[in-house]
């Protein structure tokens, strides 16, 4: 008799294995989006991605940062997608941009998020509700 853990890994590898040899999208835990060639995975969901980049978005304005070969651990997986390649990906709105202006661009929006956060802070005592 098989447990509901057996069961459930085999699920998820027989799910994980129609990803092989394709392009897919990994959304991780902390926000990051990483694309690339799926190339293998064990029994604990860590996936090996080939030719990987991170794609950065900051406002409209977007970068593929390039990784190459890169291990992600399973629990850090949210969600993964096969990314259809004759097909645009992004809205038309989107700007590309290089990886200095993304980074200068993750700068500004960071220290703006921090502004925000310490203005906050400084009206705590004013009760708005």
């Amino acid at each position: 008799m098989s447990n509901w853990s057996d069961s459930n890994d085999n699920l998820f590898s027989s799910s994980l294995a129609s990803y092989l040899d394709r392009k897919i999208i990994i959304l991780l835990r902390d926000g990051r989006e990483l694309l690339g060639t799926f190339r293998s995975f064990d029994q604990y969901a860590n996936i090996v991605l080939e030719g990987t980049s991170e794609r950065v978005i900051v406002g409209n304005l977007y970068c593929d940062l390039s990784l190459g070969l890169y291990i992600v651990r399973g629990e850090n997986v949210m969600l993964i997608g096969q990314r259809e390649s004759n097909k645009e990906e992004l809205p038309p709105h989107m700007t590309c941009v290089s990886e200095t202006e993304i980074k200068r661009a993750q700068k500004v929006d960071k220290n703006a998020e921090e502004l925000k956060g310490s203005t906050r802070r400084r009206m705590e005592f004013l009760d708005f509700d």
